[in-house]
């Protein structure tokens, strides 16, 4: 524990004091000696109201959470032997969930003896990637989990298809 410390705040003179005087300025104003960075040293502390700090404080976390980007994941789902225009409608639903900045799942599930088409998943989340390439760029390769076999793509920061657009 610190003998000395910084003390800065409203209706204080800003400099170093001892621990005990810095405590009897902190009580004569009605208000709470708080340590705001004990890094430093000497340690600085701030005579304010502690309820009134922590308020504020969760307040500040609860912005800066809500300000972060929230990253969500929709998953399309397609079989080994999967019809071209279940393929096409689904590289649609694609495209509509790459232009709304959300990531983009595609899975193939193998049932029984279709373990033995891995090469056609394969190829099958290449060509779904190949479709999607004006919107997105393929972030995670195919990988076989289990019986099931995905790979994520994840939108472009600038999208090429916006430009042509327009």
């Amino acid at each position: 524990m610190a003998t000395k410390v910084r003390l800065v705040g409203e209706n204080v003179k800003i400099g170093i004091y001892t621990l005990k005087n810095a405590l009897k300025i902190a009580k004569y104003n009605e208000l709470d000696l708080v340590e705001i960075n004990s890094k430093t040293d000497p340690p600085i502390c701030k005579i304010l109201e502690y309820k009134k700090f922590l308020y504020e404080q969760k307040k500040k976390q609860k912005l800066i959470k809500l300000k972060q980007d929230k990253v969500i994941i929709k998953e399309i789902r397609l079989g080994p032997q999967t019809n071209i225009h279940d393929i096409e409608f689904k590289i649609k639903n694609a495209k509509k969930f790459l232009k709304d900045k959300e990531k983009v799942k595609i899975s193939i599930f193998f049932k029984g003896r279709s373990i033995m088409y891995k090469d056609h998943g394969k190829v099958l989340l290449f060509k779904f990637a190949y479709a999607l390439n004006l919107y997105g760029k393929v972030e995670k390769m195919p990988i076989m989990d289990g019986k099931k076999m995905y790979m994520i793509i994840s939108p472009t920061k600038y999208s090429k298809h916006d430009k042509i657009e327009k």
